[in-house]
């Protein structure tokens, strides 16, 4: 509807924003480690920080959406998001000497708002009137790939021109995205939203089956992308000895446009969103296994690559799947789902992380890979990939059950919901 034309390009605007959070801090980690002396597992807990935060967002959402001026909150996001972007970028700038305080607490800043986004921008999406509510929600989600895509080659063109030292300037100037979602939604007509009345309402949601399975497939679907996307340039650089220029692009910018490509697919013509579940989730662990098991390199490559475009429908297609079997969906419900997938997205690249270092700190390992012909890197990095196989494996049996019960759905949500 014409009405809303200026809140979905205001949703589109702070999707990108959130994929420059996301992506700008992994981005500079060799130049933080340079110019600080920060060890790589201060500057990999900045990820844990950034996940943790959001899923604190997404609990309290659930179970106290009601006591939000939804309105004003979706307002106020994308100033919360300029607001960690200034920290993230001129706290280190002023203060060298604490440069990771100034860092860790701009990403709190950016994270929360990034939290904000996943519970609130869905289901504005979901509010607008539209005669195809699945493909507007893969357009939504399409937008945050091709995003990241943008982010990676950008910000590794402006680095080369300007010089990472000159960093604080990158960030200030990714800034501006979420300045102008600010004026956008300010001048936007919000769509009415529902809340719980109380929380023991949001309580209630946990009684639905439906919507713990989809829960599940967004918690799978989660931990398969994000644990692809964080390590695929670490991947590429390990185990295939891509440089990391090389595989920064060819990992991370090649996986988001992937993924970006499915989504944009889907979105001009996609239906049938439990069977592109089922394929997605099975086609990811084929891609999984031939990256993990390949000797070949340009196989893991492709590999890599296409488990983008795999994934790509898993976590909007789980909003799909909730939003038909509860097609007046509240905050609650999208809260809960965006905190299955912030948990999924946490603890798979932990879980491949874990499993790499221990593989790599094993005598037995390092004897196994040399008679392999690979160095305990590689192997290690292999091991990480193959243990999470099981999250899209998973993803594929709840994916299976989910579409089982669409054909006999209760639409709506249960009765203490409904108003």
């Amino acid at each position: 509807m014409t009405q809303y034309r200026i809140t979905k390009a205001a949703a589109y605007t702070i999707n990108v924003a959130m994929a420059v959070v996301a992506t700008i801090s992994p981005l500079l980690f060799s130049t933080f480690y340079s110019e600080y002396g920060i060890s790589y597992s201060l500057l990999g807990l900045l990820v844990l920080i950034n996940f943790c935060t959001q899923l604190g967002i997404d609990l309290l959402f659930s179970f106290f959406s009601h006591k939000f001026n939804i309105a004003l909150t979706v307002r106020l996001t994308p100033l919360l998001t300029v607001a960690g972007i200034l920290l993230f970028a001129v706290l280190p700038f002023l203060f060298p000497q604490y440069a990771y305080a100034g860092l860790a607490l701009g990403t709190i800043v950016f994270a929360a708002s990034g939290g904000l986004s996943e519970v609130l921008i869905s289901p504005i999406i979901a509010a607008i009137p539209s005669p195809d509510p699945e493909r507007a929600m893969s357009r939504l989600h399409s937008v945050y790939a091709w995003g990241v895509v943008g982010v990676v080659l950008v910000s590794s063109g402006v680095l080369l021109a300007i010089g990472r030292e000159n960093w604080h300037w990158l960030v200030l100037g990714w800034g501006i995205v979420p300045a102008v979602a600010a004026v956008l939604f300010f001048c936007a007509k919000i769509p009415p939203m529902q809340t719980p009345e109380k929380t023991a309402g949001a309580v209630g949601l946990f009684a639905s089956k439906p919507l713990i399975l989809c829960i599940l497939c967004i918690f799978f679907g989660g931990a398969s992308e994000c644990t692809m996307s964080q390590w695929a340039s670490g991947y590429l650089e390990q185990a295939l000895g891509l440089e990391k220029i090389w595989g920064d692009i060819f990992g991370v910018a090649m996986f988001a446009l992937m993924l970006g490509l499915g989504r944009t697919l889907y979105g001009a013509f996609g239906k049938r969103i439990y069977k592109v579940l089922i394929f997605g989730s099975a086609g990811a662990a084929v891609c999984y296994l031939a990256a993990a098991l390949t000797p070949v390199p340009i196989i893991g490559l492709i590999a890599c690559g296409l488990t983008g475009l795999c994934v790509s429908m898993l976590w909007p297609g789980s909003l799909i799947a909730v939003t038909d079997h509860f097609p007046n969906a509240n905050v609650a419900v999208f809260a809960l789902m965006a905190a299955g997938g912030d948990l999924g997205a946490s603890i798979g690249p932990q879980i491949t992380g874990l499993i790499a270092d221990a593989v790599i700190a094993s005598p037995s390992a390092a004897n196994f890979a040399a008679e392999l012909g690979w160095t305990a890197e590689q192997l290690g990095m292999k091991a990480g990939i193959l243990c999470c196989a099981v999250f899209p494996i998973l993803a594929v049996v709840f994916s299976v059950l989910i579409y089982k019960i669409s054909k006999h759905k209760p639409f709506g949500l249960p009765l203490s919901e409904k108003k």
